[in-house]
């Protein structure tokens, strides 16, 4: 795996499609590496004319690890954010995202219409926020604007969040514990066959594994707090996405988020959840590659993409 020197750490990178084509970079959420976009997903803006990159967040992947903060309490630092208290992560959101744009440096890249999911979504919406010129257009996908007041997980997502595995040392155990996870989250219309869950976890975990740093990247997430000052800033055409039975952030925080930012426009999808099924493949595919061409257009109103 190819890596680059950005913003002072080491970068984990891929590349898929013709670097002479439309620079399109794909940001991952919390502890998901680059293998975490499906293979059809990036085959598909491939074949849609984008020059695909994707890359390991810091303390994630083969990327550098912050190993010598430690481990956060999650629990604490929400209590501390609740109370107002500052929280002192080892790194920002902000870190994350001049990292992005450090990679897009690094390859050459001036400018790149740019794909945030989660967390990669408040990365993309930071970066789209500093860097106006650096950003063709900007999707955000099942992410938020994290100001207070948007309703959070719900109980059986947060009660799987704090499980923990069996057993640490045990693979299998480990295995079992992230498909548990992700089956909670997943999208009700859409779901993922197990066996095909349990491939994609096993395949993440062979490469690398960093519980610790997904709850770094957590803090961070945590001390970032409200960012509806900064989406108010952002100027590039912006698409935000999101699954109206996200049980992670729940559809508000979506709405919120094309609120925030000038003309952005909302697209609700029916069933879908905190995940990318292959279902929905070609639906996403579309809209992204709509979006980047510019053949949307600014709507307050969610359009709903409803099962068939």
């Amino acid at each position: 795996m190819p890596s680059l020197n950005a913003n002072g750490i080491r970068i984990a990178f891929d590349t898929a499609g013709d670097p002479k084509a439309a620079p399109l970079l794909l940001i991952a959420g919390v502890g998901q590496q680059l293998t975490a976009w499906p293979d059809e997903f990036v085959e598909g803006l491939v074949e849609l004319g984008f020059y695909v990159i994707r890359f390991d967040n810091r303390d994630c992947g083969l990327s550098t690890k912050f190993e010598h903060a430690g481990t956060p309490s999650l629990p604490l630092a929400w209590l501390k954010s609740k109370l107002h208290l500052p929280l002192r992560p080892p790194y920002s959101l902000q870190d994350m995202a001049d990292d992005a744009v450090g990679v897009l440096s690094a390859l050459g890249v001036a400018r790149a219409h740019v794909v945030g999911v989660s967390m990669g979504g408040m990365i993309a919406q930071l970066l789209a926020a500093k860097y106006p010129s650096r950003v063709l257009s900007l999707t955000s996908i099942m992410s938020s604007s994290g100001r207070r007041g948007l309703p959070g997980p719900t109980p059986a997502v947060r009660h799987a969040m704090l499980r923990r595995p069996k057993s640490a040392g045990d693979l299998d155990a480990v295995v079992e514990h992230a498909v548990r996870l992700l089956q909670t989250i997943a999208s009700p219309a859409y779901p993922t066959p197990e066996k095909q869950l349990r491939r994609r976890v096993a395949r993440a975990l062979r490469r690398n594994r960093n519980p610790s740093g997904a709850a770094r990247q957590l803090l961070a997430i945590t001390a970032c707090g409200d960012r509806a000052g900064q989406l108010r800033t952002i100027v590039a055409p912006t698409l935000v996405i999101h699954g109206a039975a996200d049980p992670m952030l729940p559809l508000a925080c979506g709405i919120d988020t094309a609120n925030a930012i000038p003309n952005a426009r909302l697209e609700v999808i029916e069933g879908m959840g905190h995940d990318l099924p292959t279902q929905l493949n070609e639906r996403l595919l579309a809209l992204i590659d709509t979006h980047a061409h510019g053949k949307m257009t600014p709507d307050s109103t969610p359009r709903l993409f409803v099962k068939q």
